[in-house]
């Protein structure tokens, strides 16, 4: 292995993430795209290419990303452009992943005492808002129906 190609990393990710309780399409999303990712963390692969490359589907990856960001292990940065939590990226050296970590917000350190807390909490408020839009749409439906039955008795 030439130096070039060796990767410094701050912490042992599957020791880090093991206690989230991902989905098992989140931990294989993650797995991909750490081999596939710049010193730094940067990665450019677009949904689709990610989605074949694991083999599954296009949702399914919309899916293993969302949880990806609620547990702060990966971020969008722009369409086909994520990154990686600084702790579980790769440098070139370790005076890069010194400096990474010290240029860390703290909320967004993995090794934080309520890290895993935090995931858990920003799953239920996500499975919240959908459930909050699923109402919306469904009080939106029978008002719809309601009128509709309305036009229908006039006439």
């Amino acid at each position: 292995m030439t130096a070039s190609s060796m990767r410094f990393a701050t912490v042992n990710a599957e020791g880090v993430v093991a206690d989230l309780d991902l989905p098992a399409t989140s931990y294989r999303a993650l797995l991909k795209l750490r081999a596939l990712s710049e010193a730094g963390g940067r990665i450019e692969i677009d949904q689709a290419d990610l989605a074949q490359r694991l083999n599954i589907s296009r949702p399914a990856v919309t899916a293993a990303l969302r949880h990806l960001d609620l547990a702060q292990l990966v971020k969008k940065t722009r369409n086909g452009v994520y990154q990686l939590n600084a702790m579980l990226a790769g440098y070139l050296t370790p005076a890069d992943c010194a400096a990474a970590l010290a240029d860390m917000d703290p909320a967004e350190r993995l090794n934080a005492p309520d890290f895993v807390e935090r995931y858990h909490q920003a799953v239920k408020m996500y499975q919240d808002q959908l459930a909050q839009k699923r109402q919306k749409r469904e009080r939106e439906k029978k008002a719809v129906a309601v009128r509709r039955g309305a036009l229908h008795a006039v006439g």
